[in-house]
């Protein structure tokens, strides 16, 4: 089991800011090579060093399912259709809003 830090609630990476039944993702930040589940919780418990995915990294495992624990790619989560093409998990479409936070726009 990858171990995702921050303020965890459940198993299933949601966390004190992100809870709802589709918030099951946890993402690899780029500045620390670490999961948490959200930019919140990296703020709180992470290196310090906020640095954002880049392009040209996309096909590099960042994202992890927190259902089934498959890692997936940038690019494979950001065409997923907010869906965990390994366990058709949902996932939260909410988290687009958020994607700044994570990867190069």
């Amino acid at each position: 089991m990858i171990e995702v830090k921050g303020s965890v609630i459940d198993k299933h990476t949601r966390c004190v800011h992100y809870h709802s039944e589709r918030d099951v993702i946890a993402i690899k930040f780029y500045c620390c090579k670490t999961y948490f589940p959200c930019v919140h919780c990296h703020e709180q418990h992470g290196c310090g060093k906020h640095v954002v995915w880049p392009k040209e990294r996309f096909h590099e495992k960042a994202i992890l399912c927190g259902v089934c624990q498959t890692e997936l790619t940038i690019e494979q989560y950001m065409t997923s259709n907010y869906h965990c093409p390994h366990c058709n998990a949902a996932f939260n479409p909410g988290c687009q809003l958020h994607a700044h936070y994570y990867f190069e726009m």
